[in-house]
């Protein structure tokens, strides 16, 4: 069975690709049956050339595309599909992901019930604040009604008495 898939070259930080077409269990180092084309994905956009009659052969003759491949032909519209999972994410992993998923959920719920109190408590504050600034209105008021003056307090200028 033929697979198409990628034959790293290129410098040792510097990775480039040939898409090339090898029996499925050879080393991908080793001889190749036709290479198809490269892919550079360090450049912006990344560069892809295929011959697209050759890759479309291939694979009406049977050669199955590595996942990464497949993702590529699908992205290029060269093939219809979904794409494939490439990425392997161990049990380990997955629960350790969970956890930390958990673990900020609680922090984020204990923050808003956090905030959520502090605010009740300003509002409290604030309600007790008008509750006595009403208070002290109202006490000003009466103060001001008690110091307005009675007819007994009113001085009286004395008159001189007739003699």
């Amino acid at each position: 069975m033929l697979s198409i898939r990628l034959q790293r070259v290129g410098k040792k930080s510097a990775p480039s690709y040939r898409v090339i077409v090898v029996p499925k269990h050879w080393d991908p180092w080793g001889k190749v049956t036709e290479i198809l084309g490269h892919y550079n994905a360090r450049r912006e956009p990344r560069e892809l050339v295929l011959n697209v009659e050759r890759v479309k052969y291939w694979l009406s003759q049977g050669a199955e595309a590595s996942d990464t491949i497949w993702n590529l032909l699908v992205d290029e519209k060269i093939v219809e599909g979904k794409k494939h999972s490439v990425t392997h994410i161990s049990g380990a992993r997955v629960k350790a992901m969970k956890e930390k998923d958990e673990a900020r959920t609680q922090a984020e719920v204990q923050a808003k019930a956090k905030a959520a109190a502090a605010a009740q408590a300003a509002k409290e504050e604030e309600a007790k604040a008008k509750e006595e600034a009403k208070a002290a209105e109202e006490a000003a008021k009466e103060a001001q009604a008690s110091k307005v003056s009675t007819p007994s307090e009113i001085p009286v200028e004395e008159t001189p008495k007739a003699e």
